[in-house]
């Protein structure tokens, strides 16, 4: 099966059957938290190993936000939050029609590396850039974990192209 004979939306179609999580991953630029590049939303973040603490995600690409994360060096996780659809929605927007993370929702710089995490997160990963590779139309970015959050709180998932918050009745 190829893109050409319409490979490619059927595995977006087939993909859309697979719930994911959803992070928004932040960097610096310049030193600057905060900025409206800043922080990307992606549902492709994964644990890689445990010994090394690693973690993964991919981004297209032909990505500004990968360019300014290979700049920096670093790059925060925030996982996000049943109450949080509506940050996934604005920070999924296109380049250029993005709000700044500030107006998006509460953060705070990372004790580690200085990255935005979104207030209140299920949870939180920062990481320092630990090697990237090209597969396809997408880059693989592995993460060394530097440093971990939690909070009681039910997670936002992502299924057949829309966000849920299904496990509202979870503890908190």
């Amino acid at each position: 099966m190829t893109a050409s004979t319409g490979g490619r939306d059927r595995l977006r179609t087939v993909m859309s059957e697979l719930v994911t999580g959803i992070c928004v991953v932040s960097t610096l630029v310049h030193g600057r938290p905060g900025e409206a590049e800043d922080a990307v939303v992606v549902n492709s973040f994964t644990s890689v190993s445990l010994d090394p603490p690693l973690v993964s995600l991919y981004l297209r690409q032909d990505s500004t936000f990968l360019n300014r994360l290979r700049r920096s060096g670093v790059w925060a996780a925030s996982i996000l939050g049943s109450g949080t659809a509506e940050v996934a929605k604005a920070l999924s927007r296109p380049y250029g029609s993005r709000p700044p993370l500030a107006e998006v929702g509460a953060w705070h710089p990372g004790p580690e590396t200085g990255c935005p995490v979104l207030d209140g997160s299920p949870a939180t990963i920062e990481c320092e850039l630990y090697r990237c590779v090209e597969l396809g139309d997408h880059v693989l970015v592995i993460g060394s974990v530097v440093g971990l959050d939690t909070t009681p709180a039910p997670p936002l998932v992502f299924h057949r192209g829309a966000y849920h918050a299904p496990f509202s009745d979870l503890p908190r």
